[in-house]
């Protein structure tokens, strides 16, 4: 009776595996690349397409996903917002792509954000951001705050006696919404309000003489000032040569820097800039077998003058953990693969394992780096992996909201009431 029982049960099981359809490849699986390749932040975003075209080849030359090639769809959003919102519906809609890895700045990612909600796409988003935000539709894998600004601003009050603090920011959500929480950690922190000094200036903006006065008059009373900087895009250039003209050094004035990375500095005359400091998750620095391998291959296809950096790691980390996840759904299906991806782990390029939470953010470890005269950086603390907070603890509207997709299907849930706030999107 027992191998009666066990022969139907192996028939029934061929029968199931017969009846399940196989993965259709009729035409190659696209890969949307939404990143602005011109404009004031081309500077940044370029490397970021160069770096999903390399991957998309690696993983055809491994024989693709599912058993069909990928092809990478690439358009030009220009840094110009609105048109990043046109880009993705194009690219949803028109080229049909299965999967979109793009973005650079936050008012870019929220200007794509309804788009993306309204036809169901699946975004990754790789850098560095404010936080404050939780969607389905979406996977964070770059730094939420607490994985790098809050970490950054400890490492200024702890290791460098900091007691003033200019948080200098380019005039969109992301530095708003960052130094909103550092003024709050801060003076939590008992910095008070008349040591915080707050500034912004527009993309692309160049002059810098009387900002930079106006820090190093925050020293006047003798207290150290340090700078928080948020500045995006080539604004940095005249931002780090006023600096220089101005003959401060980082013994002077440190300045950590949240967007400013080893492909930033490649264009800048960094001798008068060592020691200044930048906060990431990854650094081309970074002394691990795997990294080496990464930095080789890069250099192998693009030239030995082209460096790595922090975001190319998030889409490296990303782009494997969306063909990972579609390899165990066995689907490029958006609600399929977002199932998969809960849990997914990928080794950092700097050790140790990235790790996909249900809020769509990774756990992954906080670096702090010195800028080197050669434009990279001495890693100088290295925190164990932290996981990614979409709501910050530090504003008292966030510190009771949670996000998890993958049990309570919400992305902010108030602990409060034990209810789920639906987001809906409207940038």
């Amino acid at each position: 009776m027992t191998n009666l029982k066990m022969a139907l049960s192996g028939a029934a099981a061929l029968m199931l595996t017969a009846a399940a359809p196989a993965f259709a490849c009729d035409t190659p699986i696209k890969v949307g690349v939404l990143h602005s390749l011109s404009g004031t932040m081309a500077i940044s975003e370029t490397t970021l397409k160069d770096t999903m075209l390399m991957l998309v080849d690696q993983q055809n030359e491994k024989g693709g996903l599912l058993g069909c090639q990928l092809e990478a769809i690439v358009v030009d959003p220009a840094s110009d917002w609105p048109l990043f919102a046109e880009k993705a519906r194009e690219l949803l809609t028109v080229h049909e792509v299965d999967v979109i890895f793009g973005n650079w700045t936050s008012v870019s990612r929220k200007s794509v954000l309804p788009v993306i909600e309204e036809l169901n796409g699946l975004l990754f988003y790789p850098v560095q951001y404010e936080g404050e935000e939780s969607s389905k539709n979406v996977f964070y894998t770059g730094a939420a705050p607490n994985q790098q600004a809050i970490p950054a601003t400890d490492y200024f009050l702890e290791e460098l006696g900091v007691e003033k603090f200019a948080l200098l920011g380019t005039d969109y959500v992301y530095p708003r919404t960052t130094n909103n929480i550092l003024e709050s950690y801060l003076q939590q922190k008992e910095i008070a309000a008349e040591d915080i000094f707050v500034n912004y200036t527009p993309f692309g903006h160049s002059d810098w003489s009387k900002i930079v006065a106006d820090v190093v008059a925050l020293g006047a009373d003798g207290k150290k000032v340090g700078v928080i900087s948020t500045i995006n895009g080539d604004a940095n250039v005249g931002f780090y040569k006023e600096l220089a003209a101005a003959g401060i050094s980082a013994d002077d004035i440190p300045v950590v820097a949240f967007s400013v990375g080893e492909e930033e500095l490649s264009g800048l005359d960094t001798s008068n800039l060592v020691g200044h400091l930048a906060a990431w998750n990854y650094f081309q620095s970074a002394d691990t077998d795997m990294n080496a391998d990464f930095v080789d291959t890069w250099k192998a296809r693009m030239g030995d003058a082209r460096v790595t950096n922090d975001p190319m790691e998030a889409h490296y980390i990303g782009f494997n953990m969306w063909v990972n996840a579609a390899t165990e759904a066995g689907s490029i299906e958006v609600d399929a693969v977002r199932t998969a991806m809960y849990g997914q782990e990928f080794p950092n390029l700097t050790g140790g394992t990235a790790v996909m939470l249900p809020n769509h953010h990774l756990a992954k470890p906080v670096l702090i780096g010195e800028i080197q005269e050669d434009g990279q950086f001495d890693i100088i603390s290295e925190t164990d992996p932290v996981p990614g907070d979409a709501w910050t603890d530090f504003l008292p509207e966030s510190a009771v909201l949670v996000s998890d997709w993958k049990d309570l299907g919400c992305g902010m849930y108030n602990t409060e009431t034990s209810s789920c706030v639906q987001i809906k999107s409207n940038y």
